[in-house]
């Protein structure tokens, strides 16, 4: 039996550590589901490390759903988290919804990831609205890579860190399950 959303939030309130680590295909999706690690995030970080892309935006919604179907397949326990791709859920919030959908559907994940803060959080609320877990991800957010000027760290002036603190609020208003805290000061 896969590792459900409740689960996953009762953990944090014991204040458990919550592993999750990333898979892109079947044979490591089994092993990380093996030594039970309750989330696996099938990333677009897939572009740069399985494809050779420079970065994670030339990585298509059909290249994503491929590798989260063979991860939904290598796993019994772990609770699948697909990654939306760059530009799949920024248009409009029907386009969100529905490639949103196409990954519980079609690819069988259980969540999906999607990138930004505020700015995000009616796309977050819809999503989760429909019926569909969501994680939440700010600070470096690869999918954004030109506009911070590279990989960097963020938050680390005053002003950034109220500004993520302020995204990660939004994110949890709109009703994330959780959110990924990346390249940030600690």
């Amino acid at each position: 039996m896969r590792f459900t959303i409740g689960q996953i939030q009762e953990m944090k309130e014991k204040g458990k550590i919550i592993p999750m680590l990333t898979a892109y295909d079947y044979a490591t999706a089994k092993m990380i589901d093996e030594v039970g690690v309750p989330l696996v995030l099938v990333g677009d970080s897939l572009g740069m490390v399985v494809l050779g892309y420079e970065s994670t935006i030339p990585v298509t919604i059909e290249e994503m759903l491929h590798h989260t179907k063979a991860v939904v397949r290598g796993t019994r326990r772990a609770l699948v988290v697909g990654d939306m791709p760059f530009m799949t859920y920024h248009a409009s919030i029907g386009e969100a919804l529905h490639n949103a959908g196409r990954f519980i559907q079609e690819a069988g994940a259980q969540a999906v990831k999607l990138e930004g803060g505020e700015a995000m959080a009616e796309v977050v609320h819809r999503v989760v609205q429909c019926g569909i877990p969501v994680m939440g991800h700010i600070g470096l957010t690869p999918q954004s890579v030109h506009q911070l000027s590279g990989f960097k760290v963020q938050g680390k002036t005053p002003e950034a860190a109220v500004r993520l603190v302020k995204d990660a609020r939004a994110l949890a208003d709109a009703g994330v399950f959780s959110i990924v805290l990346e390249a940030i000061p600690t």
